[in-house]
């Protein structure tokens, strides 16, 4: 894949979600000093909450979508950082009043083992009262999986091209579930390309998160629902604070 198409289907898949816009503006708001979103994509939230006057870095293990976020932030006259990196192995410099990680990026980290080494790197890098939140499916798998079997594909175009994304499949694997979309792209000229993508969410609660987050000193402070819309699942936000 290109660094182009991957730009492009994240957008397709994600960048136009906003039901929990709202919710990380209040959390960022609310910082005493400045916010990272780990996960942070072609810059989805992070160009909100720097629109909004908040201090912003991102970082995410994609070199395209990084660099797709400077180029945006740039455009927009908006002062993001944002670095390639991997979540698990936080080499980022300074402390934050707020971390945030949305789009259940907890379900994405290799199982516990991973989720335990992004906590300890959260804990070291927030000021002491800082706030951790992470989004996590609100309903567990099996009724995501259910939702996103049933809905209809996210369709985009751009320079021409017309991109279609499609979940189809839903598969029991041990520990959680992978979500197969059928990704089709159609030219300019008319030819259909299709391909099948697939995605591996790791089954997580809320309770266990939690329980994961005190090992580290991150303890739960509330939790937020953001609801189901259309074309995405519903999500329990996990605020945790570090002591």
């Amino acid at each position: 894949m290109t660094p182009v198409e991957e730009v492009v289907w994240h957008e397709v898949e994600c960048g136009r979600y906003a039901a929990d816009l709202a919710l990380w503006s209040e959390l960022g708001a609310e910082a005493a000093g400045p916010v990272l979103e780990l996960g942070c994509g072609a810059g989805r939230v992070a160009l909100h909450l720097a629109g909004r006057g908040l201090e912003v870095t991102g970082i995410d293990s994609s070199p395209a979508l990084v660099a797709e976020l400077r180029r945006r932030a740039a455009e927009a006259g908006l002062a993001v950082e944002a670095a390639v990196g991997d979540v698990r192995r936080l080499e980022v410099e300074g402390r934050f009043g707020a971390i945030i990680a949305p789009m259940q990026l907890a379900h994405l980290l290799g199982g516990r083992s991973g989720r335990v080494r992004m906590l300890a790197g959260v804990a070291e890098r927030l000021h002491p009262g800082g706030a951790f939140a992470a989004a996590l499916l609100a309903d567990g798998l099996r009724s995501a999986g259910a939702d996103q079997a049933g809905a209809l594909p996210d369709v985009a175009e751009h320079q021409g091209w017309v991109y279609s994304s499609l979940p189809i499949e839903v598969h029991a694997r041990a520990g959680g579930l992978e979500v197969r979309r059928l990704r089709q792209v159609v030219s300019p000229d008319g030819e259909l390309r299709e391909e099948l993508d697939a995605i591996r969410l790791e089954e997580l609660d809320a309770d266990s998160f939690e329980a994961e987050a005190r090992e580290h000193g991150l303890i739960a402070r509330e939790r937020i629902e953001v609801p189901p819309t259309d074309d995405h699942v519903g999500s329990v936000v996990c605020v945790l604070e570090a002591r």
